[in-house]
């Protein structure tokens, strides 16, 4: 299996190995009929094997689950060497060929491939896919894992293969042929994975009535998924694209994960020895591979033969299928590297692709582009002077090329942002906190009218926190009933103070059955205290559970935005210093024995508040830098950061660090009346890139912050739903605290206390 590698590692089962067999274990799952209940070890209901191939997506063989598209599954993984299995509802978004309704297990023509899209967001481990056709394996060894029964109990078994050459069909590809070892019943959908390489190749199809061994379809078969009509013109729209390039982009996030001890795909990679077309290291091609990812795919797939057509050094034919994506043709360059030249030739393709027209723009492709030509640029200083100044020409063509395209409309319009409407009434909804009775509060409902006038409509005291939606339900809902009009569910306003400022309103039922209250209407969150004093010292009783010191390189890391380069496109970045509007803060952090700060001024929040609605905002990601928690910034920086900005908190409550309340309460004393966050479920080795990229471009595309709330509802309802593109948007929640608009208890007629 060399197909255009460098030589790779010598065969045996050394610790690169055994990393790399972890890597395939974790991500390998168990398919059951639909509905199995807490039955998850019950071989009667085990249908076959399957492996995640990216976030949210797991590949199988389509006679695995013995339906067509929209069948229902369940697929079984397990979290961790040790912790048990995990259940999630799934959906076969995608078979090939598509049809159903066949007779019997391994009687699916071939390529026999599933596609199944979890009805909800689940953290786990993904494979790494080869980039290159199967076609190019042969006679060598490769590794399989998959599920079976094994006296009366389900487990999870692993071995080698050898690949005893291929069997081509009419339409269908090269199938390979395998043999040396039994394949038992039940691994059919499980991974083959290029021992050299470090990568999954292909899927076992069938096993051998007759001796050991049997057949595996080559992972490059997806590539021949439905193109979607003309008018689809958005990267969920193309099930391929979304999946490979959601595929990418983990893979790079994970590998800048900072806080992550488990080795990588990457990482087992690099044990092995592997050079990825004889020039990129494994780390330097997941990078560059996610960066791909963030561009639109190519217009067509003639377009992208187009473009390594036009490569003067590449000379090799391009197998079937045909190449779909911007990683395919990376591939395909594999066969035409050439030691001395192989960078170039890289370099080459990734101008071209670069140069290539875009089927769509989303917020985040201009950022997105500028990074790969900075790629492109560090990646040319291997070479000699005469490549490096032919790069930089190419460059400055491709920027004089940009800016005499014609105008676009609007990234809203473009991916057709909501409209608002005319302005109805809101519910607000206050809670007080009971400083001797932590558990319980005291609220108040509200009707708030067009005019800003105030009608009170219900209220009481000490209610269980953990009762609330009980408690409230008939007060919301006669305040729904006087705001809805016309079947639209009017904005709920959630007044809290700071230590509850991350309590899950939107996530409520107030009644059994019922979808959860921020699926269906908006919902968001405002400041009860944003006008009284703040101490940010209050919020760390001890030295000893202070995060960084004001000296401390993360805290100016985080206050300044570091996290913009290699963070999310659309992320901005504050410390960039031609920025006119940035203002640093020459006296650092407080301290937390500083005396309390006054709070911010009226006009310093309405500025804010105008310039995110009069102009299209930039997502700051404030907690979260690769993956590693990092303090958000003090009041002071937070104050110096550019008028446009929307602060978002990726880490959200997880429970290694505190500070929750603190973080949010320096938003809010800050100046912002918009922020985003996520409630944070994942564990520690959770990927966040994609939460990172996706709130920004959700604040790009809204154009003015004002659309921010019915596109937050969107999402929710779109993760209910089950829609795979909303995914990295759970649990998320959104502060809109209007400073035009006050709240009854500003001037002293808050609920009081006996």
């Amino acid at each position: 299996m060399t197909g255009g590698h460098a030589p790779g590692a010598s065969d045996g089962f050394g610790d690169a190995h055994r990393a790399l067999r972890e890597l395939v274990m974790a991500a390998t799952v168990r398919i059951h009929r639909a509905g199995v209940g807490y039955a998850l070890d019950e071989p009667g209901t085990f249908l076959g094997s399957g492996f995640f191939v990216a976030p949210n997506w797991v590949l199988t063989c389509a006679h695995v689950p013995r339906s067509g598209k929209g069948g229902e599954v369940t697929v079984v993984y397990e979290t961790g060497s040790g912790r048990g299995a995990t259940a999630v509802a799934g959906e076969v978004a995608a078979t090939l060929p598509e049809c159903a309704d066949l007779p019997a297990q391994g009687t699916w023509p071939a390529p026999d491939l599933a596609l199944v899209r979890l009805r909800e967001p689940v953290d786990h481990e993904c494979v790494y896919v080869s980039e290159r056709p199967a076609a190019y394996y042969s006679e060598s060894k490769v590794l399989y894992a998959g599920w079976t029964v094994l006296g009366g109990q389900l487990v999870l078994m692993d071995g080698p293969l050898s690949v005893h050459g291929g069997v081509r069909g009419a339409s269908a590809g090269v199938q390979m042929r395998l043999g040396d070892n039994d394949l038992p019943p039940g691994v059919s959908g499980g991974p083959v994975v290029d021992p050299e390489r470090g990568e999954v190749v292909g899927i076992l199809k069938s096993r051998s009535d007759r001796g050991s061994g049997g057949t595996s379809m080559g992972i490059e078969q997806l590539r021949t998924l439905p193109v979607p009509r003309e008018e689809k013109r958005a990267e969920h729209d193309d099930l391929y694209q979304a999946v490979v390039h959601a595929h990418d982009r983990y893979h790079r996030d994970r590998q800048r994960h900072a806080d992550s001890v488990r080795p990588t795909w990457a990482d087992a990679q690099s044990q092995l020895r592997a050079r990825p077309g004889r020039t990129l290291s494994p780390d330097e091609r997941v990078e560059l591979l996610g960066r791909l990812a963030d561009l639109p795919p190519p217009v067509s797939t003639r377009s992208l033969l187009d473009i390594l057509d036009s490569l003067p050094d590449h000379e090799a034919a391009v197998p079937p299928p045909a190449p779909r994506g911007w990683r395919d043709g990376l591939g395909a360059l594999y066969a035409s590297a050439r030691q001395d030249g192989a960078l170039k030739l890289l370099l080459d393709y990734v101008v071209g692709v670069l140069f290539a027209e875009r089927p769509f723009s989303t917020p985040g492709t201009q950022d997105a582009e500028h990074a790969l030509w900075e790629w492109v640029r560090q990646a040319a200083l291997r070479l000699s002077p005469k490549h490096r100044r032919r790069f930089a020409q190419l460059r400055t063509e491709w920027m004089r090329q940009r800016s005499q395209a014609p105008g676009t409309p609007p990234a809203g319009q473009r991916l057709g942002r909501p409209d608002p409407g005319r302005t109805v009434p809101t519910a607000l909804l206050e809670l007080l906190e009971r400083g001797w009775q932590r558990d319980h509060c005291d609220w108040r409902i509200s009707v708030v009218h067009p005019g800003g006038e105030i009608e009170r409509l219900d209220e009481a005291e000490q209610a269980p926190l953990d009762r609330l939606p009980e408690h409230l339900a008939g007060a919301l809902a006669e305040a729904f009933r006087r705001c809805d009009e016309d079947e639209r569910p009017a904005v709920l306003q959630v007044a809290l103070p700071h230590a509850l400022l991350g309590l899950a309103v939107d996530a409520w039922q107030l009644a059994p059955g019922e979808p959860p209250l921020g699926t269906y209407r908006p919902v968001v969150v405002r400041s009860a205290d944003r006008e009284q004093p703040f101490d940010e010292g209050e919020f760390w009783p001890s030295e000893r559970d202070r995060p960084y010191g004001a000296d401390d390189a993360h805290d100016a890391r985080a206050a300044h935005g570091a996290h913009g380069a290699q963070g999310a496109p659309g992320a901005y970045d504050a410390h960039t210093a031609h920025d006119p509007h940035t203002a640093h803060d020459p006296h650092g952090a407080l301290a937390p024995h500083d005396p309390p700060r006054t709070p911010h001024t009226h006009d310093e929040r309405e500025s804010r508040w105008h310039w995110v609605h009069a102009h299209a905002a930039k997502a700051e990601v404030l907690d979260c830098d690769d993956g590693l928690r990092i303090p958000v910034p003090t009041v002071n920086r937070l104050r110096g950061l550019h008028p446009g900005a929307v602060p978002v908190l990726c880490r959200y409550g997880d429970q290694r660090f505190e500070g929750d309340a603190m973080a949010l309460a320096r938003i809010v004393h800050g100046g912002f009346g918009v922020a985003l966050w996520r409630r944070w479920s994942g564990g520690t080795d959770a990927v966040c890139g994609e939460f990172h990229r996706r709130a920004g471009d959700t604040v790009a595309v809204a154009g003015g912050a004002d659309r921010l709330p019915e596109l937050v509802r969107t999402l929710r309802a779109g993760v209910r739903a089950g829609r795979t593109e909303t995914f990295w948007a759970d649990g998320i929640a959104l502060f809109y605290d209007d400073p035009h608009q006050p709240l009854p208890g500003a001037g002293g007629d808050l609920l009081e206390a006996p």
